[in-house]
Parts: structure tokens; sequence; C-alpha cells
């Protein structure tokens, strides 16, 4: 039975990483033809870096990543520690409401925050913009910036933030010095999530994105109603790459963070 749920576990990730390779491979094929490889470049790279439409709308998307997730982060900390002081059923009701965003269609989401903004369909062009496309980033990155933090609430001795206040801390020291550096791997993680999350959200932001501010996902759904170029394959190698780092290290951040809470109940025990 182990070997077949080996094999299975193989072939899913060949499944999930095949295309993501032939992508790689295509963006440094000296040829236009995906299927034939002619030989080794770095053209294509070259050509996406001379292109000033394509690094500006990946200059958008960027701009619209790090904003986003930086107010997320906070708004999303916030939340999730008035959530933590919640009791009982009200807590739980609570985290229920905040996790439905995750699960709603991205399609509904994007089409009642569009209906939010403007009311009706003739005032898209005069509204629809950098801050509705904010907005809207920051509203669905919050869910999983609480789903990151909540956790290491929980794990966080509750005896280390009394202890603060009996040593003289105000409630705002014993929260930025005690609290917030136990709960930073969460942070960081959310704030990570959020970050890939909004860089490559494409349903949400097509209906909230005006034509004074284009993010990089919407503008690559008019290029795929043509014949790609090569330097498209290029960009997209050097997102997933991107993304690929992010989730690295944000896996390296929770193994540390378990492993610490481990050392941690291993000491009490021992005492």
């Amino acid at each position: 039975m182990k070997h077949v749920n080996r094999t299975i576990t193989v072939l899913v990730f060949i499944f999930l990483y095949i295309p993501m390779i032939a992508l790689a491979v295509a963006s440094f094929n000296q040829g236009l033809d995906i299927a034939t490889f002619k030989g080794f470049t770095f053209r294509q790279y070259a050509n996406l870096f001379r292109d000033e439409t394509l690094l500006t709308l990946l200059r958008n998307s960027l701009i619209i990543a790090i904003l986003s997730s930086l107010l997320a982060t906070f708004f999303g900390t916030m939340a999730a520690v008035g959530i933590h002081s919640m009791k009982g059923q009200m807590r739980k009701a609570v985290m229920t409401l905040t996790n439905i965003p995750m699960t709603n269609p991205d399609i509904v989401t994007g089409v009642a925050l569009l209906f939010a903004f403007t009311g009706t369909m003739l005032k898209i062009n005069s509204i629809l913009g950098f801050w509705t496309l904010l907005i809207a980033h920051i509203t669905f990155n919050l869910p999983y910036v609480i789903l990151n933090v909540m956790p290491k609430l929980q794990q966080m001795d509750p005896d280390l933030e009394e202890a603060a206040l009996d040593l003289g801390c105000t409630p705002f020291q014993a929260f930025t010095k005690v609290v917030i550096h136990e709960i930073m791997p969460g942070i960081i993680s959310g704030a990570l999530m959020a970050f890939t999350m909004s860089l490559d959200d494409f349903v949400i932001s097509y209906f909230v994105t005006g034509s004074s501010f284009i993010t990089l996902p919407v503008e690559i759904y008019n290029y795929t109603k043509k014949p790609i170029q090569p330097k498209i394959y290029a960009l997209f190698t050097l997102m997933f790459a991107v993304i690929l780092i992010l989730m690295v290290v944000m896996n390296l951040l929770q193994a540390r963070s378990e492993k610490r809470v481990q050392h941690g109940a291993q000491r009490r025990v021992r005492g």
C-alpha cells in the first residue's frame, strides 16, 4: 500500500509541475514554437525587460500586492487578536463568518464588490481604478491573514502577557513587546500568503479594475486571445519562481515556529 501511495504522490506532483517546467523550458527556447526546442537563449528575458508596457503592468501588480498585503496584515492581525479575546460560541460564529469569503466563488466576490463600489453599471469608468482595486485586494486577503495569526495566538502562553503587565508594562507595551513577538511567524506567513494571493489574482481584479490602473493578470487575459509571445513565458517563469521562493520561506517559518513551540512545551514539562 505504501508503494501505491508513493506512486500516486509522484504522479500528482508530475501532473502539477510538468506544465510549469515546460513553460520554463520554453522561456529559454530560441524558437517560437513551444513544442520544438531549437537552442538555449536568454533573448526572451532580454525582450521582457525591454518591454515598457509589461514592466509597467508588473509594477502596478507589485504596488497593489505590497500595499494590500501590508494593510491586510495590519488589520487582519488586529482582527485576529480581537477574535481571540472572544469566548465560546461567539468566537466560533465570528470565525465562521471570517472563513466564508475564502470559500465564496471569486466571481461572486468580484461582482459583489463591483456593485458595492459603483451601485450602477453606468459609473464604472469614472469610479473604478487604483483605490477600488486596493480595497478589493485588502478585503479578500484579510481572512488569510486571520487564518495564519489565530493558531499562533492559541499556541501562545497567556501567562506571558500577564507577567509583562506584572513587571510594569502598559497593555500597549505588553502587546507590542510580548504578543507581537510570539505571533510574528503567523504574521509573516499571513503577509506572504496575502502577497502571493494578490499578485496573481485575476477574477476579482477583473471586475474592480478601471482603465486608469490595470494589473498584469488582467492584461495577460487579453494576451491569451492571440498567439502568446515567448517573452510572456519568461514573465510567467519569473513570477512562478518568486511565488515558489515565498512559499518555501513561509513553510520554513512555520516549521521553525512549530519547533520552538515543541521545545517550550518540553521545557515546561521538565520544569
